[in-house]
């Protein structure tokens, strides 16, 4: 029996992996220990017959597609289709010929003909391009599913029989094409659970809820977040009462920002992968997701996914991992750690990387974030900058030490330019502010070094589809520092009287009590969270 131990890449949050890019990240993982790739694309494979799905998205080819899977095959490596079936598919509902069946979100009109019209379409091309009979149908999150058209046209009905009904027209389609189809398993558990996933109560499971999963699809349990190995146990537990084998998602953290999050996928996934190893899991992957727009490359993990593959294999001795990675990738395991941005803001989010997103998109006159802000770390990331750029001299990957060390220049200016900005208008230092006044300049001029560096990571990596969102973003940035700058000079020179953003107190971001320590910064690293509170449509 085939046993397999890989990745999931995320070709769907506007970055699409060039081929050869993808080809030299397969053989990079395999001299790893993998020998899977499964490829997220929502949209972004090419549909006969359905011109608007993934169109101006950079969507894969046919002949592109049947190029990677040959390589892939060449080199011993599973090249697997992983879409969307039902929900997540909000891209394609952005064009007319889709609006019809579109019930809610980002999800499918169940029970419409066109839908199925749809589904068979994907699977007739997926046969056309895979070599593997495998593929990943999704199936998860379709929180409202039933809830919008489809309301509309059938009155209330209980969601999960809506679904169940759903998945047995997609399983007689994968079927029709000879195709296996694997799903991620949450909607089952969600079930029995009152709407939760996560559980260590193995009850919640019932004989009717195993028999409601249909013969002819096989279970992922996806877990990026658990730290404590009695849930990944109870889960796997649970898991095994189903039908076929079971398959386990864990994460290799690409989607805190434009930080990696080595450190976090190496304490988590030590604990899963031992506990695949006891229940037998022969079919184990680490997904990569792209949330936010992919800032992250797939490259920026490489550290945690040796580390990964190698506990799973009965290592411990992280000396002799590092040890083994340095000679395999002729790269420095701790300098490629670096990519976590290791700069601490506070104990009660030390485990995810995504502040420095926030304080670099951080408006520096409205400040939501700012109350989080409790010193200066401008010689914190100026160290770190310092050690990336060393480390960029004798690395195949100088690129991205250069992306890493332009970001954490600019962080260094950035992070905390709010809070200056409004301590020195509140106290009425004039002096202090036209300092500050001038960080602005010096602040956009970093930013423009990295706007700079990270074009250069994408159109190494990626197609060039999608990028127009990065220039948008940090093309506003540039915009927004440079009319505040303006405007603070217009005050110091006595052209106006106030302004009006900075007058304004500002009140913790989570609400006065929310968290027990001082640190409260958002979690999830969403641009539109901390650009502007106002709205963007």
């Amino acid at each position: 029996m085939k046993k397999r131990f890989g990745v999931m890449l995320d070709m769907s949050r506007n970055a699409v992996m060039k081929p050869e890019e993808l080809k030299k990240f397969a053989a990079t993982i395999k001299k790893l220990g993998y020998n899977m790739i499964q490829l997220y694309t929502e949209d972004t494979y090419e549909v006969p017959g359905e011109p608007y799905f993934g169109y101006l998205r950079g969507k894969y080819s046919q002949a592109e597609l049947r190029d990677m899977v040959a390589y892939c095959d060449s080199i011993g490596v599973e090249l697997i289709p992983a879409v969307q079936a039902l929900a997540h598919l909000n891209q394609i509902f952005y064009w007319k010929p889709y609006a019809a069946i579109n019930d809610t979100a980002d999800i499918l009109l169940v029970g419409a003909e066109r839908t199925y019209e749809l589904i068979e379409n994907m699977f007739k091309s997926i046969k056309e391009c895979f070599t593997s009979n495998i593929v990943n149908i999704g199936m998860d999150e379709a929180h409202m599913v039933g809830l919008g058209k489809y309301l509309d046209k059938n009155g209330f009905e209980n969601r999960f029989s809506i679904i169940r009904r759903h998945l047995d027209r997609v399983l007689e389609l994968a079927k029709k094409y000879d195709l296996k189809p694997i799903m991620w398993s949450d909607m089952f558990f969600r079930l029995g659970n009152e709407g939760t996933y996560y559980t260590t109560d193995r009850s919640v499971i019932t004989d009717e809820i195993v028999a409601a999963c249909p013969d002819g699809v096989e279970q992922v349990y996806w877990d990026y977040y658990t730290q404590t190995k009695d849930r990944y146990d109870a889960m796997l537990d649970m898991h095994a009462k189903f039908p076929g084998k079971t398959w386990f998602g864990g994460g290799a953290w690409t989607w805190s920002g434009y930080a990696a999050n080595n450190a976090f996928s190496i304490k988590t996934m030590s604990l899963a992968a031992a506990s695949c190893k006891e229940h037998g899991v022969d079919n184990v992957m680490m997904t990569m997701w792209g949330d936010n727009g992919k800032l992250c490359s797939f490259y920026a993990v490489l550290p945690s996914l040796y580390a990964i593959r190698r506990i799973y294999d009965g290592v411990e001795d992280m000396d002799l991992i590092k040890k083994e990675f340095n000679e395999i990738t002729g790269e420095d395991y701790d300098a490629m750690m670096l990519f976590d941005i290791p700069v601490d803001f506070g104990p009660r989010e030390k485990d995810h990387a995504y502040h420095h997103t926030f304080l670099l998109y951080n408006d520096p006159f409205l400040g939501s974030v700012d109350p989080c802000i409790k010193k200066s770390f401008k010689a914190d990331y100026e160290a770190v900058a310092d050690k990336l750029e060393a480390a960029a001299k004798t690395s195949k990957y100088a690129y991205l030490y250069e992306n890493y060390a332009t970001l954490c220049r600019a962080l260094a200016l950035k992070h905390d330019l709010g809070v200056r900005t409004r301590a020195a208008y509140k106290s009425g230092d004039r002096e202090a502010l036209a300092a500050v006044a001038e960080d602005y300049a010096a602040t956009a001029k970093a930013v423009e070094a990295f706007e700079k560096a990270f074009r250069t990571l994408w159109m190494t990596e990626n197609k060039p589809n999608g990028i127009e969102i990065s220039d948008i973003r940090l093309g506003g940035l540039l915009l927004r520092l440079a009319n505040c700058r303006d405007r603070l000079l217009a005050y110091l020179a006595g052209d106006m009287d106030t302004i009006d953003e900075l007058e304004e107190d500002l009140l913790p971001y989570r609400g006065k009590g929310y968290v027990s320590d001082e640190f409260d910064m958002p979690r999830i690293p969403r641009w539109h969270m901390v650009a502007s509170p106002n709205r963007f449509m």
